[in-house]
């Protein structure tokens, strides 16, 4: 706006000061207003983790890779929903190393609240699953602890282990549960003794854990006050249920929603733990098939039994799309390499390698960002996984393999003899001794020369005159065009050479 004098209002003096307080009052009530946004939006975000309820995730039986595809889904559930917590329901005799681990990584990403509820048994990795979370409750009658670990061998038995091998595990092991301690409070010197078997433990000389024992406490002594502050051993309490538990918590009345494992879930674990017998029933499926073309039944079989192993192994979590291609491509150059170019090693020897890397990839657990010490930043995923992670799909693929060679073995031997077979075998042969011919030979041919009209690989079809005659070398390969000459001639069977 011009005033009569030409001036701009701004440019006088009474006008400018009222200005500038006029500008600072507007820049003023933008700052209030903005900072009551943000105060607005982060009041939102922590109230809107206690408008999801409570996620209640039940860990039963054995701890393994195909567990933690349920643990994650469920975990990203409550995530969308905002959870106010995410509670832990455990009932488990303990599992592999490399799923506790992940499965503790999942818990220390959590935005919200964990809470373990020990409903029966927390054993070995169900001890370090529990020590991820930020607070414990134990049911009457529950036990804790015992996570030293063991080396299961291939008949399912615990075996020994050397010195240098032991001490690396259980250090391992150590290193991972006082880490999970440390980040949620409890005392790393007493999670440690649930792991080492040559520490004490003791508080005010009330000695807790004597040198030659593994720590596992009951409910009760779980929530035994020790020290001078009184502060419970471990479990923050005993509860009757799940409801006194949150009700301790400060989350009584809280909606509360059940992960319910679904059934393609739980035959997926089923199927994941006999992988090895899978893999054998596929592989003497296709064995068979390869060595009777035209029966179609045991190629179906095979196919079938393979597909359940990888179609388990995808619901758990652990096989992707790329496993199932490189099988496809594997098994597709076996079959080059019986039927199409026999004899050429190199196909069939790829194609065998992508076979069982395939199998191999699909049992080991898909690999995060590993992080270090608590509150430190994650580390990229390694190159190769763990040995924890290795030592069982090397094991379930040498069971496999050693059982397909057997089974090969034992089919060759017996079927041929068997009353399964006997629809399909002569039972006595037709020895030309005997009488009997299959065609009449015509032994004028021997020594005639043809062209070769066909690739002779190394059967074919050659030119003799006027006559085009199926023939057959003796397994070399020979060009069309070629000069062959008739060698050998009985019945229906012409073999010809290179001329």
């Amino acid at each position: 706006m011009i005033g009569n004098s030409g001036e701009h209002p701004l440019h006088r003096g009474g006008n400018l000061l009222y200005s500038r307080r006029a500008m600072k009052k507007f820049f003023g009530f933008i700052f209030l207003f903005a900072l009551a946004c943000a105060c607005k939006s982060v009041g939102a975000e922590i109230e809107a983790p206690r408008g999801g309820g409570v996620f209640v995730i039940p860990i039963k039986d054995g701890i393994e890779p195909a567990l933690l595809y349920v643990i994650r889904r469920g975990t990203a559930e409550a995530r969308e929903a905002h959870a106010a917590a995410v509670v832990f329901e455990m009932d488990t005799p303990g599992g592999t190393l490399g799923a506790a681990e992940e499965i503790c990584r999942e818990i220390q990403s959590l935005p919200m609240p964990s809470y373990t509820l020990v409903k029966k048994n927390a054993f070995s990795a169900g001890a370090i699953i529990a020590l991820a979370t930020k607070k414990i409750y134990m049911e009457p009658g529950s036990v804790i602890g015992d996570a030293m670990p063991i080396m299961i061998g291939l008949t399912g038995g615990v075996e020994a282990m050397p010195d240098d091998v032991k001490e690396k595990m259980v250090s391992g092991v150590c290193a991972l549960i006082r880490a999970n301690a440390q980040q949620n409070g409890y005392d790393a010197e007493l999670a440690e003794c649930m792991v080492r078997i040559d520490k004490e433990y003791a508080i005010s000389n009330d000695f807790i854990k004597k040198e030659g024992q593994l720590l596992t406490l009951t409910n009760v002594e779980a929530e035994k006050p020790v020290g001078k502050d009184r502060k419970p051993l471990l479990s923050s309490g005993t509860v009757k249920d799940l409801g006194e538990m949150l009700g301790k918590v400060g989350l009584a009345g809280a909606e509360i929603h059940t992960l319910e494992v679904t059934a393609a879930e739980k035959i997926a674990r089923w199927l994941a733990a006999i992988a090895p017998i899978l893999m054998i029933l596929g592989g003497l499926g296709l064995y068979v098939e390869f060595q009777t073309p035209g029966h179609i039944v045991p190629g179906i079989l095979g196919v079938i039994f393979l597909a359940l192993f990888f179609w388990g192994h995808h619901i758990a979590g652990l096989a992707g799309m790329e496993e199932v291609i490189i099988f496809a491509i594997g098994l597709g150059l076996i079959i080059v390499e019986i039927y199409v170019f026999p004899g050429h090693i190199f196909p069939g020897v790829i194609g065998v390698i992508c076979v069982l890397l395939a199998l191999f990839m699909a049992m080991i657990p898909h690999m995060n960002g590993v992080p270090n010490l608590p509150n430190a930043p994650a580390m990229p995923a390694p190159i190769l996984p763990p040995w924890p992670d290795l030592r069982v799909p090397i094991m379930n693929l040498g069971l496999s393999i050693i059982g397909t060679g057997l089974g090969a073995i034992l089919i060759a031997r017996v079927l041929p003899h068997s009353r399964l077979a006997s629809p399909l075998v002569l039972a006595h042969a037709n020895r030309a001794s005997a009488g009997y011919v299959s065609s009449e030979s015509e032994t004028s041919l021997v020594g005639q020369t043809g062209e070769a009209v066909s690739m002779l690989r190394p059967a074919g079809v050659a030119q003799f005159g006027a006559r085009r005659i199926d023939v057959v070398t003796r397994g070399d390969f020979i060009q069309p065009g070629a000069k062959v000459r008739i060698v050998e001639s009985q019945g229906n069977r012409i073999v010809v050479e290179a001329a």
